[in-house]
């Protein structure tokens, strides 16, 4: 369920608050090879599945960018912030890639807000967002998004 905060000022104090689940979603093998054409990266271990099927994974894996590009996909549906004239997405810290996603396996989001500052006309948070891998004990990925709301 969404964590939903009516204004940006609503997020002060709220280090360390839990958000997620999200729902699973499942990594199959086209979306994979979609992003493997829109980024260039052909590499066997994500678009060959025969050759893959012998390497070391046993089968197809997800781009380590793929998996963080999902933490876009997850984001709003762990938290959402109200109450706002514009929004900035300033970037990540903290990307770690911990364990490799499988094609067919299900990954979902789970976050944590980490700290939240106020910032000349605004209020900056930052939400880990770690990837976790159905039936894993290790997630897939964690990072730290950085985000700036100014207020209406």
């Amino acid at each position: 369920m969404t964590q939903v905060f009516a204004h940006p000022t609503d997020l002060i104090g709220q280090e360390g608050t839990k958000l997620g689940p999200t729902a699973w979603l499942a990594i199959e093998q086209d979306r994979v090879d979609g992003f493997a054409e829109v980024t260039g990266d052909h590499q066997w271990i994500h678009v060959d599945v025969a050759r893959a099927k012998d390497g070391p994974f046993g089968g197809t894996i997800a781009h380590g960018y793929l998996t963080m590009s999902l933490v876009n996909y997850f984001l709003p549906q762990l938290i959402e912030v109200r109450g706002f004239a514009h929004a900035v997405n300033v970037g990540a810290d903290r990307l770690r890639f911990l364990n490799p996603v499988k094609v067919g396996s299900r990954i979902r989001g789970v976050g944590e807000i980490v700290s939240v500052e106020e910032m000349k006309g605004g209020i900056q948070s930052v939400v880990r967002v770690t990837i976790e891998i159905e039936g894993q004990e290790k997630p897939a990925c964690v990072l730290d998004t950085i985000s700036r709301y100014f207020p209406e």
